[in-house]
């Protein structure tokens, strides 16, 4: 089974420098995040963006939740004395 995001984020080294963007579009993940960073719903994103739609906003997330957990390995918490 593919994650959410799959069909949805794309990498091209001709768009955006080879950032990944959501297929279709040159917009890139991080511009979403970081409006999400800054609060901004995803009525306010996609306000901003009219070629998104809320399944790629949330496939976004999908995106950088999973990339966060191949990258950021988590310490292992201390067990309990």
């Amino acid at each position: 089974m593919n994650p959410a995001y799959f069909h949805v984020i794309v990498r091209d080294p001709k768009i955006c420098g080879g950032e990944p963007v959501v297929r279709g579009t040159r917009v890139t993940v991080r511009t979403i995040l970081a409006s999400l960073a800054e609060g901004a719903w995803i009525n306010e994103i996609l306000a901003d963006f009219p070629t998104l739609n809320e399944t790629q906003v949330r496939a976004v997330i999908a995106f950088a939740a999973a990339s966060a957990e191949e990258d950021l390995p988590m310490p292992a918490l201390p067990l309990p004395v």
